[in-house]
């Protein structure tokens, strides 16, 4: 479990064109403002979570749950939604 945890936070910070792409805090704004969402949008919203939950959940360490906060915290400003798209975050 850990290794595909590694792989997804290294798939995030490894993109060389991270940034630009409208990102799982773009759809909680669109959200929050009242325009409604595709079934597509929410279901990544809700893979983003089980993933944030999950990870944050499974920290043994005071350290190590806030190093995974941030990298969460910029995969959700800076990372494409539709990654969250994928069957690994739904688990």
């Amino acid at each position: 479990m850990m290794d595909y945890r590694t792989d997804i936070v290294k798939r995030f910070f490894a993109k060389q064109d991270i940034g630009g792409a409208e990102s799982i805090n773009d759809l909680r704004d669109k959200e929050f403002s009242g325009k409604s969402l595709s079934a597509e949008e929410k279901f990544a919203l809700a893979n983003f979570d089980k993933y944030r939950l999950n990870i944050l959940n499974s920290q043994e360490s005071e350290e190590q749950f806030h190093l995974h906060y941030r990298q969460i915290q910029v995969i959700s400003n800076l990372g494409d939604w539709r990654e969250f798209l994928k069957d690994e975050y739904s688990k």
